[in-house]
């Protein structure tokens, strides 16, 4: 395949600042920052209110992929205005986008591969399908549902817990994984892969 088609989006949703990064709400920064690394790119600001870092991923030569991965500066509900921003600027259809986001409904550290839907009431989810539609790729990092009574709100924006660190790195990697996999094999593959 070649990139005559153009490059891909994957956007990591998230809240940006120091106070954020180690929330689970911000999983999915942290697979975008892991995918940057394997390019070898570092993010810098870009116009569109977000960082990006432009590389290649998949084996060199013209099986592997021009990606344009990206963490929007907006919060996380206003996430949709940078990503449109991106795909104007890089001319990237939805159907190329691919957005990397935490998941209360399934169990940590479990993946889920899917292409289009609703939001499940995540806002960054919500920002990016007011903005351009559902037609886009989900790459969906299981968090689990809060303990007990505690609110969603809070518990999203708390850092993973020090049992949870344990395995967080091992379960980032496999996220990043599943990416290149969604974008150089298809869904249906990824989704045989990746879908735990």
């Amino acid at each position: 395949m070649s990139d005559a088609d153009g490059p891909w989006l994957v956007v990591g949703l998230g809240n940006p600042g120091p106070d954020y990064a180690a929330n689970r709400h911000n999983v999915g920064f942290m697979v975008a920052d892991l995918l940057a690394q394997r390019t070898g790119g570092r993010f810098k600001a870009h116009k569109a209110r977000a960082q990006v870092v432009e590389g290649r991923i998949g084996p060199p030569g013209p099986a592997g992929r021009r990606v344009v991965l990206a963490k929007p500066l907006s919060y996380m509900n206003l996430s949709g205005g940078p990503t449109t921003a991106l795909s104007d600027f890089y001319k990237v259809p939805a159907t190329r986008i691919v957005a990397i986001h935490d998941e209360l409904d399934i169990d940590y550290g479990t993946l889920r591969l899917k292409f289009g839907g609703g939001d499940n009431g995540h806002n960054g989810l919500k920002s990016l399908t007011k903005s351009f539609g559902p037609d886009y790729f989900r790459v969906r990092f299981g968090i689990g549902r809060p303990p007990g009574r505690m609110d969603v709100a809070a518990f999203v924006l708390k850092d993973f817990s020090s049992t949870e660190r344990k395995e967080l790195d091992y379960f980032v990697d496999r996220a990043a994984d599943a990416v290149e996999a969604l974008i150089l094999e298809g869904l249906e593959r990824a989704q045989g892969t990746y879908n735990s």
